[in-house]
């Protein structure tokens, strides 16, 4: 556990700070999950709502069914401008979280990730408490983006993820390390598949507003934990100045200082594996939930809620995939599977046109995740102990372009491709994973194994 690798009285802390125990960093990220993923698809279908109400668009929406005209244009305007609102927000936080999430992640290699935990912790608060005023007093929905643009400024859910992983590549060994961040991951699904199952039926039962005060609570006690019952990981953690460039260098150095065995190569080509990665699975996610609403799918929040559980669904079984297929198979292998069963169901969606074929689709990612684990891995042995925060917040930074990226292509080409084929972004999506499938394999043949090799001295 996380907790057994520090100690609150270890020379080099700072002092004054009360620990009440000495918690991993799971319950954080299942927390702060489980709030965003609450708070998701309940923002999309408020979105949804508002505009429909401004706009004089009822859906004729009558005993489960709507509107079987799919191309009329007061529904067309509706989906535009909810992809469009999306993309705002995601911009907004991306621009921000480039410089915040890359100076905090190198910055807790010198003072421990305590402090970053913390900070984005009450980013998410922050962001979480201007969603609730916005639904409860009705304001422009702008200010979904005001407190996007709050939460990225104090490291955002990227911010927090770099410090989660860091910390467990703090504790982990190499060979343990695939399976430690697999773990971690799998905690974000198990989060997200329950806030995805009691969103839907309680959006139904009373609305939007309680969700969000449940998601408001949840982050104070995730922000509390983080302060006060975290166990420190970094084993001589010291006070720094947060305000230096030498922070973002440190980052920069680890894609451009010479290293031994083409390792800042094999840096730069993971890297690129792994945002092309998260750009077809934050693009689907932006557009999955407009995409059921509409016809010819019609869902309501209930059936929403089944989907956002079954879409978080393979964070579990990818864990139990990968445990199983690690006796087996090299890690680079085990990847490539993963990535075959995304492209398979990115396929189905595009084109399901009745409810039973889009869980088949979600069905067939029950493996699709095990790629991420298996490449962050794979970057965390490719620099020194003392490198692991600035490599997560580079990873974090790659997180964000590829959700800028993600809403850029995906919420742009979903509303203009609605007159021909509403599914091509997700053949698109599909397309686009062969780029990694083919990286990881040339890196796993020029490299064979490269999971046994630790990398401990800085380069």
């Amino acid at each position: 556990m996380e907790g057994s690798a520090s100690s609150p009285s270890r020379p080099g802390a700072r002092p004054g700070r009360a620990v009440l125990c000495r918690g991993p960093v799971e319950p954080l990220v299942f927390l702060a999950n489980f709030a965003l993923v609450l708070q998701g698809p309940l923002t999309t279908q408020y979105l949804w709502h508002r505009f429909s109400a401004d706009l004089g668009y009822n859906g004729t929406r009558q005993r489960g069914r709507c509107s079987n005209h799919s191309a009329d244009p007061t529904m067309q305007e509706v989906e535009t401008l909810t992809s469009h609102w999306t993309l705002y927000m995601n911009v907004g936080g991306f621009l921000v979280g480039l410089f915040s999430s890359t100076l905090l992640g190198a910055w807790s290699d010198c003072v421990g990730r305590r402090p970053l935990l913390v900070l984005a912790s009450l980013g998410l608060l922050l962001q979480a408490l201007v969603s609730v005023f916005v639904v409860l007093l009705e304001l422009h929905v702008g200010y979904f983006v005001l407190g996007r643009i709050l939460c990225a400024l104090l490291g955002d859910f990227s911010g927090l993820l770099a410090a989660s992983f860091a910390s467990v590549a703090d504790v982990s060994s190499s060979r343990s390390r695939t399976f430690r961040m697999a773990l971690l991951e799998a905690c974000i699904g198990v989060a997200g598949m329950l806030a995805s199952l009691l969103g839907g039926h309680w959006l139904r039962a009373q609305g939007y507003a309680n969700p969000f005060w449940l998601a408001l609570a949840l982050l104070i006690v995730m922000t509390l934990y983080a302060a006060f019952c975290f166990g420190e990981t970094l084993k001589e953690p010291k006070s720094t100045r947060l305000f230096t460039l030498r922070h973002h260098r440190s980052i920069v150095q680890l894609y451009v200082a010479p290293a031994p065995d083409k390792s800042r190569k094999n840096l730069a080509l993971y890297s690129l594996a792994i945002f092309m990665v998260i750009t077809v699975h934050f693009g689907a996610q932006d557009i999955l939930t407009v995409y059921e609403l509409s016809t010819p799918l019609c869902w309501d929040s209930k059936l929403i809620g089944y989907g956002s559980a079954a879409q978080h669904l393979p964070y579990l079984t990818s864990l139990l995939g990968l445990r199983l297929l690690q006796y087996c198979l090299a890690d680079a292998w085990v990847a490539e599977i993963g990535l075959i069963f995304n492209i398979l169901g990115m396929v189905v969606f595009a084109f399901a046109t009745i409810t039973p074929l889009m869980f088949i689709g979600y069905g067939l990612l029950f493996l699709s995740l095990v790629t991420t684990p298996v490449v962050r891995a794979k970057l965390s042995r490719l620099v020194s102990e003392s490198e692991q925060g600035a490599l997560f917040s580079a990873v974090a930074c790659v997180n964000g372009l590829a959700m800028l990226t993600a809403s850029g292509i995906f919420n742009s080409l979903y509303p203009a491709t609605l007159n021909f084929m509403k599914g091509f972004p997700f053949l698109l999506g599909a397309g686009l994973l062969f780029i990694p499938a083919i990286l990881i394999g040339m890196l796993e043949k020029a490299n064979p194994h490269p999971e046994f090799q630790q990398f401990s001295q800085s380069p």
